[in-house]
């Protein structure tokens, strides 16, 4: 398959979820084959001041919650959707921080934009742009945060060299992505429904570690993973995996 016929597709599906014509990898009602990777992602009360509809289920992995984002940071989501942990990250940098979010999709930027202004937060952006060209300068950034984004991204070292680009020296980045396990067939690899939903598009999981450390960063460590029973064959799986670096 080819990239831009990949990112095509999936930006597609993802203004489809914008619009509320159709859901993602995180609903029960995804394609035939997909994960209901939201059995797994629990906000409970961290959502009680967020505007409703700014979480559309499409996480797989609460990556706010480990990433010690402090009073003061610059924080920057990738893959924004339509907002909820820019939301939760603007709560924790407070009035002196302030948090970015980056999607490709224009329709989730325009809802994540009618969020922001419902909800009252000053201290946030959206930017419309790709993940592997991040529209944000180099070295400005404390905190990198995404929830189940790279894996739909064709080319995951450019978003890991954009994501050592942007942050500041002794930056880190706290990322929940979905990986692989096995032997994964070649038809699920290619199969584009399957990308949409958050299968095809993911990495072995030593592949995708080796990728951070070859990117420059150091200190990596896992925070959470669980594999999911929903998407096992006999020698193969899929999990999500909460993930830190820190740039040295």
């Amino acid at each position: 398959m080819k990239e831009k016929e990949i990112k095509d597709f999936v930006q597609t599906r993802y203004a489809s979820i914008a619009r509320g014509d159709a859901c993602g990898c995180g609903d029960d009602c995804c394609a035939e084959g997909s994960v209901n990777i939201n059995a797994l992602v629990n906000y409970g009360d961290l959502l009680r001041d967020i505007v409703p509809g700014a979480d559309l289920g499409l996480g797989c992995g609460i990556p706010t919650h480990v990433a010690g984002i402090k009073p003061g940071d610059t924080v920057l989501d990738l893959g924004s959707g339509a907002g909820v942990d820019v939301f939760l990250a603007a709560k924790a940098v407070g009035n002196h921080g302030r948090v970015i979010g980056v999607d490709m999709t224009p329709e989730m930027i325009a809802k994540a934009w009618d969020n922001a202004v419902k909800g009252g937060y000053d201290n946030v952006d959206f930017r419309l742009g790709d993940i592997e060209d991040l529209p944000v300068f180099s070295g400005c950034v404390d905190v990198v945060i995404s929830n189940c984004v790279i894996n739909l991204v064709p080319d995951k070292q450019r978003v890991f060299a954009e994501i050592f680009r942007v942050l500041k020296p002794s930056g880190h980045f706290t990322i929940s992505d979905m990986v692989t396990y096995g032997n994964v067939p070649e038809n699920i690899r290619k199969d584009m429904e399957l990308w949409a939903g958050c299968v095809s598009g993911a990495l072995d999981r030593d592949e995708y570690l080796e990728i951070i450390r070859l990117s420059g960063f150091r200190e990596i460590s896992i925070k959470k993973y669980s594999e999911y029973d929903a998407f096992k064959g006999d020698d193969y799986g899929i999990a999500s995996i909460t993930v830190e670096a820190i740039k040295v």
